[in-house]
């Protein structure tokens, strides 16, 4: 048996084992998720709640923009507070304040000397972990002091989304519009929600048969909430269980075991490459440019357009973090909320970077079989159109829906959904869906001939991809597999399915393959060495990558055993981003190896920044938030943004830039390439994104982590800690990286711009001297 076929039949084995155990841990996480009551009652049997409420108030929460305006058990936007931490937090202090009052003759808990202080948190902790959910009859019950300060703290929030004067400074610092939510009964609504989300972090799990209630000294063995005692609240002794520091450190184990294994292997198979006779002249100078490949050039027009327009929205969503609700003096929320620019803003970063990837596979794939299926043209027409219609409408769907203009009937199929990255509504989720298998057809049938042809050197990488493209248009169905009223739980499993498995993992395969096919067109490496390579390298990635996805869902009522998983295999993600180094020495080798090689010298630099990083966003940057004990703290901190943005536009914006730069060399290869606007490009996208992690994600996400470590979780997300002059200095320092990084990005719009309307033929086609340095 060859060893290419050994890789397939391993890959095939690896990826049957890996969702066989995802699905399972996803049945445990929707039998372990909280429940949701039918009725929240108090002890006298008054109704506070129903579920209808709590239903109602998750619509109205979703058509607010959901978690682009604060975050649910800490998912979703840094700026306002995680509402269920805030809650929970507000909730203990109102209880304490009661009790203080009545038992200790104070106005407030803080007025009474710390050993009664003591005894009121012993008490406290008793009495809000303590699970009264009952299943018969499927109500919560609770006493009369907490149902009192339930009613306080609601109505603080009914205050705080509406227009109250009175917490009109706490919107300004929350970024939150005037009126967020105009209705009073959806006020109140939103407060049952907000309340249950919290009741999950603050109450006990049944205990599972076969746990101990009393360890073998006769003390008690503390349970744990629904969200593994998540947040940090020291008031109700929420702590990190005992599980999280077990398994965080077996995953900094497993972590250095990879490292070591695959640095064995690279050791053992690196000096077995024989080397490549490199061809004389560039072998894609006399490539037939088809009628379809010409037409994806409005693609990469498009790319340029949206990414220009994320980082314009981006600029005006760190502004709010300043102003809160204006711009430069004008009341820039009235027109657009906090929570559709930052919409807008994380929607576009996968929208941009997903067509530069939708747009080189149309691209590549009549380039790799030399074939123009019969209506290829019109085919990728249809689609860009197709692309624009979903781009426009669930745009304005979303705005719609946060002006509260497109009523909660309305709003999950064609509004705003609130779920970070799958915001756009369920009409415009399948149109995308259908649109996607539109272009995994147009890919497939070009590619057609290469896979039934014989076999020859490219086929097995040329599968590699065309599987890459069915996983890519097949997995964005994960984003159908729940509906409006899906318990929280589920939704974020099958969430994460989406981010994590579509934008992280087969997006990953798809560019691998993609580069390798490029490579192998190119002369500079043997077919055979780079499938075994692009092989061997999708093992490595999807063995932690897909099981990865679990560490993603440690606090959303998922059971131990899950976050074991999670822990363990999310290390593995990063193992090989430790030889991210070894590849960048291998491209820039290649970019170096002949003369003609000099036209594609900023593709392979765009290239080499996608392998700088994924060592340090992806792979340092994860990995620091990676384990359960370190994600329990840094969770919805300023330090998961440092690892999204170096991550997202590190690893994969710099490689669908290198993409998109690939095939322009083909479609304008015959014009000057004038290369000092694509030098100024790159140095400065690749300086401003270190600036803005260095200056202010990084400092600031550090000092949100030690005030969480030290005082709670709220504590850190409160508008007390982020409005202090520090932060404001901290965000006003992302000023200088932002500002270079958008002359980057116009820098790389130019350059394009001019290939198209004012360009000059090149003087040598095949860019043994190339005219352009």
């Amino acid at each position: 048996m060859g060893s290419t076929r050994k890789l397939w039949l391993g890959l095939a084995a690896l990826l049957i084992v890996s969702f066989s155990i995802l699905l399972w841990a996803g049945g445990e996480i929707f039998r372990a998720a909280p429940p949701m009551p039918d009725a929240v009652v108090t002890q006298e049997g008054k109704t506070l709640y129903t579920r209808a409420d709590i239903e109602r108030g998750r619509q109205v929460w979703q058509s607010m923009g959901g978690m682009q305006l604060g975050s649910i058990w800490g998912h979703g936007g840094y700026v306002a507070p995680d509402w269920s931490a805030d809650w929970l937090h507000r909730e203990a202090t109102a209880v304490l304040d009661i009790w203080a009052r009545a038992d200790g003759g104070m106005a407030s808990y803080q007025a009474l000397p710390p050993e009664t202080q003591a005894a009121l948190r012993g008490r406290l902790e008793a009495s809000m972990r303590r699970n009264t959910f009952d299943e018969a009859t499927r109500k919560i019950v609770v006493d009369h002091d907490r149902a009192l300060a339930m009613s306080n703290v609601a109505a603080h929030y009914e205050s705080l989304f509406g227009n109250d004067p009175a917490t009109q400074e706490l919107r300004e610092a929350y970024a939150m519009k005037e009126g967020t939510v105009p209705d009073a009964e959806h006020r109140r609504a939103l407060t049952a929600f907000f309340w249950w989300t919290s009741w999950a972090a603050g109450t006990e799990r049944p205990r599972e048969e076969g746990d101990a209630a009393a360890g073998a000294n006769g003390t008690a063995n503390k349970g744990v909430t629904y969200t593994n005692n998540w947040p940090s609240e020291p008031l109700i002794g929420n702590t990190p269980p005992a599980p999280l520091w077990t398994w965080s450190v077996f995953s900094a184990l497993f972590l250095i075991a990879g490292i070591g294994l695959l640095g064995w292997y690279h050791a053992r198979t690196h000096d077995n490459e024989s080397p490549v006779k490199l061809p004389a002249s560039d072998p894609l100078a006399s490539l037939r440019i088809t009628p379809s490949m010409r037409a994806t050039a409005k693609y990469f027009w498009v790319v340029l357009a949206l990414f220009l327009t994320q980082i314009l929205l981006g600029a005006i969503t760190a502004h709010y973090q300043v102003e809160g609700q204006q711009a430069y003096g004008y009341a820039l929320s009235n027109v657009l909320p906090y929570s559709i620019t930052r919409t807008w803003h994380t929607q576009l970063a996968v929208l941009w970077i997903a067509v530069a990837w939708l747009g080189t596979g149309l691209y590549i794939a009549p380039a790799l079989s030399g074939h123009e299926p019969k209506f290829q043209r019109l085919g990728v027409n249809f689609l860009f159109v197709c692309l624009l219609v979903i781009v426009v409408g669930a745009f304005a769907g979303q705005w719609l829906a946060v002006m509260q203009k497109l009523g909660l009937a309305n709003n999950f199929w064609f509004g705003h959904q609130g779920w970070e990255y799958a915001d756009m509504g369920r009409f415009w989720q399948w149109f995308l869906f259908i649109g996607l298998l539109l272009w995994l057809t147009l890919v497939g049938r070009a590619l057609w001939p290469v896979l039934r042809a014989p076999k020859n050197e490219t086929k097995a990488i040329v599968g590699l991809l065309f599987l890459s493209t069915v996983c890519i248009g097949l997995f964005f169905g994960a984003a159908l597999m729940w509906g409006e009223h899906t318990h929280i739980s589920e939704v974020e499993y099958w969430r994460w399915w989406l981010v994590h498995l579509w934008v992280e993992g087969f997006f990953e395969v798809f560019a691998t393959a993609v580069m390798a096919l490029i490579f192998v067109k190119l002369g500079l490496v043997q077919a055979k060495s780079a499938t075994t390579a692009v092989l061997f390298a999708t093992i490595v990635f999807m063995s932690g990558g897909v099981l990865g996805t679990l560490h993603h869902l440690y606090f959303v009522g998922t059971p131990t055993a899950v976050v074991a998983l999670g822990a363990s295999f999310s290390a593995l993600e990063v193992v090989p981003l430790a030889y991210i180094g070894f590849e960048a020495h291998h491209t820039w080798k290649l970019g170096k190896s002949t003369p003609w090689m000099a036209r594609y010298r900023w593709p392979i630099l765009f290239f080499l920044a996608v392998s700088f990083w994924n060592l340090v966003g992806a792979g340092l940057f994860g990995f620091l938030i990676n384990p359960p004990l370190s994600l329990y703290f840094m969770q919805g901190l300023n330090l998961t943004p440092l690892h999204g943005h170096t991550a997202l536009f590190g690893v994969y914006g710099m490689l669908g830039i290198a993409l998109m730069l690939f095939c322009m060399r083909g479609l304008r290869g015959q014009m000057h390439w004038d290369t000092r606007a694509l030098k100024t490009s790159f140095w400065c996208l690749n300086i401003g994104l270190a600036l803005m992690a260095l200056l202010t994600l990084l400092p600031l996400g550090t000092m949100q982590l030690l005030a969480a470590i030290e005082h709670g979780y709220a504590y850190a997300r409160s508008a007390e800690f982020m409005q202090q002059p520090i932060v404001d200095m901290l965000i006003w320092m992302r000023v200088p990286g932002d500002t270079i990084f958008s002359v980057g990005a116009i820098a790389m719009a130019w350059f394009v711009f001019r290939l198209w309307v004012a360009p000059r033929p090149a003087a040598e086609l095949d860019g043994v001297k190339a005219p352009e340095h």
